[in-house]
């Protein structure tokens, strides 16, 4: 019976404290509020979208890179200059050609290093 009593002070003192709570909160316009900011944000993910849409397709549409590589390719042609050609016996790191080239290096004796420093200093 005892708990039963304390139950009913405990509900009591909740629903005076809702009270309150609902004199100093108006909840008919939290509810508003919370309407007004859904449909707001709501705007706004629209126009995020739109203006996404939008650089999208200006950055899509866009040539410059290819119209840049076209003047850097034909300065290049009028300075004498071929890339692709050289670009094929550039060192590969897939190949491993620069540690091959290291490897091949270390089995030059002192001697040989030698006759190379001389001949640098002259």
């Amino acid at each position: 019976m005892a708990s039963n009593v304390k139950l009913g002070e405990a509900i009591k003192t909740t629903s005076k404290t809702m009270n309150e709570m609902n004199k100093i909160q108006n909840p008919v316009k939290t509810s508003q509020i919370m309407k007004e900011f859904e449909k707001q944000n709501l705007k706004m993910g629209m126009t995020d979208e739109m203006i996404n849409e939008t650089l999208e397709g200006v950055l899509e549409d866009s040539d410059d890179e290819l119209q840049s590589n076209a003047i850097v390719n034909q300065v290049l042609d009028e300075i004498g200059i071929e890339i692709s050609g050289r670009m094929i016996n550039a060192p590969n790191p897939e190949n491993n050609s620069l540690h091959s080239k290291e490897l091949q290096n270390d089995d030059i004796s002192d001697k040989e290093i030698q006759d190379m420093l001389a001949n640098l200093k002259s």
